[in-house]
């Protein structure tokens, strides 16, 4: 099972657990074990701190994705960039060579 796949059963499953107490709370209020008003308050309570421990997760997944991918010792998009520019460069000043003296020379 892959990283993805984990965090999006992880995800699907707070989503239903969402779900669950939505319509747990629903059903309290039906059986006027709590009024219109506490049912709101709780989902909203309920949600403030699923959305706060879906912030968290996604932190700490995102912190081992960077730290996995610093200790592999990938480029950077910077890095990349910079290399794409000098390769560009080194392109122009081959190219401006050829016109003036013809072929570059060939390293054999």
């Amino acid at each position: 099972m892959t990283v993805f796949d984990l965090m999006r059963n992880a995800l699907l499953a707070g989503l239903g657990a969402q779900e669950k107490v939505k319509e747990f709370i629903d059903e309290l209020v039906k059986k006027g074990e709590l009024s219109e008003s506490q049912g709101a308050k709780l989902v909203k309570e309920w949600t403030d701190k699923a959305d706060k421990s879906t912030e968290q997760f996604s932190k700490s997944i995102n912190d081992v994705v960077t730290k996995t991918l610093d200790m592999m010792s990938l480029p950077s998009k910077e890095d990349l960039s910079k290399l794409d520019q000098h390769v560009q460069s080194l392109s122009a000043r081959v190219s401006k060579l050829e016109a003036a003296g013809g072929e570059a020379p060939k390293k054999g």
